[in-house]
């Protein structure tokens, strides 16, 4: 039987990784994510299972090596928290989650633009505080008579086109691939034409090293509608927080909401007296905005579906490797060449 140590498994999810365990293998589930100080506790495994935001650096997989650990998988989409030098190095596997629930992404988009199109956080928060007033700050637009441009139109983006579709909103998407089921929703223009015309800006893009880091940059903002709102739920790499700071002060950005930002394992996952400081400045300056800027921490795929769509692939994946030692999942390694 298969030993799993599953790292970073929050405590209402264990039963749903008990329930959804149909090849009955041995599990050892950690609520705490993947650290130096804790890795020790995957001896006498044969797998490991991470979440995002856990340490799969050298120093770890190397003591996974010296464990005997041959399985070092994610169920995330993402791989960036894993050393897959390492992992190559060693001889060891590497899986991923390539999908799951759309809607777990897409509803919250939708849920934090509409909240900023329509002041929700502004009232409740005033609310909250018995000041019952209405005032100009909560005066809004209604979204159907508005344009929102998608970003990334993939599985996320696609399904969030819909659902801004269904509020009767005008939306128009930008991708570098465009595939027929999202030219049957919507319509493609360029980028510099979808950041002029919308009022809602949703990004759906993944990070690739190098080659898009911090692509919502100034220029990126100075080309967006005077008074539109920008949402980003992918990565947080994709995105230059003083910029994005910068645009908001100037008030040519009305809003912004995110699920991520970059470096985000030194900020999400922590609990912050409300008089300590936090460790980036910027985000700092960001989060003292709130209501005109809402941060939810990384919570997206935060939902039953989505959860039960990682850990049933992932124990796919697992099964599938031992019992056919492949996997449609498995994440290319890269080739090490011989000194």
């Amino acid at each position: 039987m298969l030993k799993i140590i599953c790292y970073g498994v929050r405590s209402y999810e264990k039963p749903y990784f008990q329930d959804l365990n149909k090849y009955n293998f041995q599990l050892t589930l950690v609520e705490e994510l993947l650290t130096t100080s804790n890795a020790e506790l995957a001896q006498h495994h044969d797998a490991v299972l991470l979440r995002g935001n856990c340490a799969a650096h050298r120093e770890n997989i190397t003591k996974f090596n010296e464990y005997g650990i041959q399985y070092v998988f994610t169920r995330t989409v993402g791989i960036n928290h894993i050393d897959l030098d390492a992992c190559s190095e060693f001889g060891m596997k590497v899986a991923r989650v390539p999908s799951y629930s759309p809607n777990a992404i897409a509803e919250l988009s939708l849920t934090l633009a509409m909240m900023l199109f329509r002041h929700t956080a502004y009232m409740t928060t005033k609310s909250s505080f018995k000041n019952f007033i209405v005032d100009e700050h909560t005066f809004s637009k209604e979204i159907h008579n508005c344009k929102v441009g998608i970003i990334g139109v993939g599985r996320i983006g696609l399904t969030e086109a819909k659902l801004f579709k269904g509020l009767g909103a005008s939306v128009i998407g930008y991708d570098v691939y465009q595939s027929d089921a999202a030219k049957e929703v919507i319509p493609f223009t360029t980028l510099d034409e979808l950041l002029a015309e919308s009022d809602v800006v949703s990004v759906h893009v993944p990070y690739l090293p190098g080659q898009n880091d911090k692509m919502i940059n100034a220029s990126f903002l100075a080309k967006m509608k005077k008074g539109s709102i920008l949402i980003n739920t992918s990565r947080g790499e994709l995105q230059d927080n003083q910029a994005i700071l910068d645009a908001l002060l100037s008030n040519h950005l009305e809003g912004f909401a995110t699920d991520v930002f970059p470096k985000e394992d030194e900020l999400f996952f922590r609990s912050f007296e409300p008089w300590q400081m936090l460790p980036d400045p910027t985000i700092q300056k960001l989060v003292e905005l709130y209501p005109r800027v809402l941060v939810t921490p990384h919570a997206g795929s935060n939902t039953v579906t989505a959860l039960s769509n990682m850990i049933e692939t992932s124990y796919d994946n697992f099964h599938d490797i031992v019992t056919t030692h492949s996997s449609d999942n498995l994440v290319p390694l890269p080739v090490l060449s011989m000194k």
